[in-house]
């Protein structure tokens, strides 16, 4: 299987790589509450191309393997925003079913779509996402409040979808989504863990479904989730966390945007540099 020809020691370091990969989505779960996967997904495409994963399963185990890291990390930084009063439950509330039916549209997808169109779908809307968070003006909004029903049904769907098909816990999109409606970047962020739960429960069974037999995958996989990957960086991943919620309640509105704002574009990069 992949990855067991190399030599212990190049093994050790990819298995580092893997860890610290974990303190860092452990971060970015609590500060911009996106379930760490903007990060996790291009480190796991990198190390599983070094340990020889075959190219056309690779984006798929990085976003399948993502998605179950994203489900103890978004319920710890949810829990640790909940207690801070700043998520909107209602809003949560109204994206039950909505979210994970988009979730389960992206299952179906994955189970066709190429290696490519997945990297090229991270690419765009990571960079749409920067562009707007880094250029954001007041004046940039689509209402004075997030509509109801069925518009925000139909956008709970999408948030779903499309962050399933990126392996991340729907922060990029939902941030988005809430700040356009006049919502604050930091009632935005803390809402956006609790989707993160909703989107990466779902979508881990989805990967798992999409993948399960395939030939091409590593050892220790069930279906597109590498199950070492998963046990690397859990446990890193929610001991930083709790770190990351106390930053990003230190941190003002305009320092959460271009934060997260310059790391979308640095993701965006890397994935459109893999195209190449």
């Amino acid at each position: 299987m992949a990855g067991l020809d190399l030599p212990m020691g190049e093994l050790a370091t990819f298995a580092l790589a893997i860890a610290a990969s974990g303190v860092v989505s452990g971060l970015m779960a609590g500060i911009f509450g996106i379930g760490g996967g903007a990060v996790l997904v291009p480190v796991f495409y990198q190390v599983f191309g070094l340990l020889g994963v075959d190219e056309v399963v690779r984006m798929h185990l990085s976003v399948g393997s993502s998605l179950a890291i994203i489900i103890p990390t978004s319920i710890r930084s949810f829990t640790g925003h909940r207690a801070k009063g700043a998520v909107d439950m209602s809003l949560l509330k109204s994206f039950l079913i909505p979210v994970p039916i988009g979730v389960i549209l992206a299952s179906l997808t994955a189970a066709y779509i190429s290696s490519g169109g997945l990297r090229v779908i991270f690419a765009v809307i990571t960079l749409l996402v920067a562009f707007r968070l880094l250029f954001n003006r007041e004046s940039w909004r689509v209402g004075a409040d997030i509509p109801g029903n069925p518009a925000r049904a139909i956008i709970g769907a999408v948030i779903g979808y499309f962050s399933t098909l990126m392996g991340i816990g729907g922060g990029v999109m939902n941030n988005t989504f809430m700040t356009l409606f006049g919502r604050p970047m930091h009632q935005a962020v803390a809402t956006s863990s609790g989707v993160g739960v909703l989107i990466a429960i779902p979508g881990t069974i989805g990967y798992i479904w999409a993948g399960w037999g395939n030939p091409l995958l590593p050892i220790a996989s069930t279906g597109y989730i590498n199950w070492i990957a998963v046990a690397l960086v859990i446990p890193i991943a929610l001991l930083v966390t709790p770190y990351g919620v106390r930053i990003a309640h230190a941190l003002s509105k305009r320092q959460l945007e271009v934060g997260f704002g310059l790391f979308c574009i640095f993701v965006s990069a890397r994935f459109f540099w893999s195209l190449l």
